[in-house]
């Protein structure tokens, strides 16, 4: 299989993991054929990658970071429960409702389980062939890739917990944000910008008194906006005085913005992510934090097409856990884009003057998907 753009697929091709819809039932299963109205209709739902199948990469199985029934679980819960509040407008403090936390742990648990299992696990995307409010997705890939670099960190696993939890839960005063913003296509005015920005304070007083939910888990929701340097909200500070946690989680909730399909963009591809936040080292986001996160990230992700700069191009088979920007690639196609009657493979860890210097080059596959 490889990761293909749903712009570039094209009728006849085949999927090679399954479609699903934002309750987790099965909208396309694997091998379906794609139609000229399927890829239209996937790319208009926010469908921007998909895996196809194709026979010059049949061998390669792309493991997901966690379980189906992990993903499926913690996707419902989060749906239901951030659903409830948004039909509690205006919650008070104090008034609060016990089975969110009990849901949450049992989530966590269960997120914490499976990333452990994994050996040198690295943050893949994980936004592929799934049709999902973004705020709901959004908070499992924050919580699943800030747990991953807690691991990475040496941190217990009650620290994960504490850590997952409010990575999950960072973005729950959105569910105390009008609609109308959340779901605005185009700019803000300066008016709905400062409204959305309310939903860090909304989320620490939502959690802050809930029982079980760790009041750090709250803070980390007040604070994952704030940056090192004072420019972030909603109080302006800086430095040692932003816990920790919330550091972690406001660098990997910008990385998954931004690789995230959104009303307004397209998303970015994982390098293309990490460049734009190593321009903050030192002023948003601790340097120390974003070694360890680049050292965790596929930069190029398992089925990504690269182009080198001898003009071949290739699809990425396994990543370097010790250098995940230089992966193995299996060559398709020569430097004259004629397709390779023998691919072959090439370990960039090993060949350091060949360069990655294109991701989707729209190059041709084999006749029969």
């Amino acid at each position: 299989m490889r990761l293909l753009p749903t712009q570039m697929c094209r009728p006849g091709m085949r999927l090679a993991k399954k479609i699903y819809s934002e309750d987790g039932l099965v909208l396309l299963g694997e091998n379906v054929e794609l139609t000229a109205k399927l890829i239209t209709r996937l790319y208009e739902c926010g469908v921007h990658f998909v895996y196809i199948q194709d026979p010059r990469t049949a061998d390669l199985i792309i493991p997901d970071i966690i379980s189906e029934e992990t993903r499926h679980r913690a996707l419902s819960e989060i749906r239901t429960n951030f659903r409830d509040l948004m039909d509690r407008p205006n919650r008070k403090s104090g008034v609060t409702y016990p089975y969110i936390a009990k849901s949450f742990k049992q989530i966590m648990t269960m997120v914490i389980d499976d990333l452990t299992d994994q050996k040198d696990a690295m943050i893949m995307l994980m936004n592929m062939g799934i049709v999902d409010d973004y705020l709901f997705q959004h908070s499992l890939n924050v919580s699943v890739y800030t747990t991953l670099l807690g691991i990475a960190n040496g941190y217990s696993r009650d620290e994960l917990m504490t850590l997952g939890l409010g990575a999950m839960l960072h973005d729950i005063g959105k569910t105390q944000i009008s609609m109308n913003i959340l779901k605005k296509q185009g700019s803000l005015s300066r008016d709905e910008y400062e409204e959305m920005k309310r939903h860090a304070e909304r989320g620490y007083y939502l959690l802050k008194d809930e029982p079980n939910i760790p009041l750090l888990a709250a803070h980390c929701a007040y604070q994952h906006h704030e940056r090192l340097d004072g420019s972030g909200y909603p109080r302006g500070i800086k430095g040692n005085e932003i816990h920790e946690y919330a550091k972690w989680i406001g660098l990997v909730d910008s990385y998954d913005a931004m690789t995230t399909t959104r009303i307004y963009r397209n998303p970015l591809l994982p390098h293309e992510a990490v460049e734009s936040l190593y321009a903050g080292t030192g002023t948003l986001y601790e340097q120390r934090m974003l070694q360890l996160f680049r050292d965790k990230v596929a930069i190029y992700p398992l089925g990504i097409t690269v182009k080198f700069h001898s003009g071949e191009t290739g699809v990425v088979v396994d990543i370097n856990a010790s250098c995940p920007h230089r992966p193995v690639v299996r060559i398709l196609n020569d430097e004259q884009g004629e397709e390779l009657k023998v691919p072959y493979e090439v370990d960039l860890s090993k060949q350091l003057t060949t360069m990655i210097v294109g991701v989707n080059e729209d190059q041709p596959f084999a006749e029969a998907y």
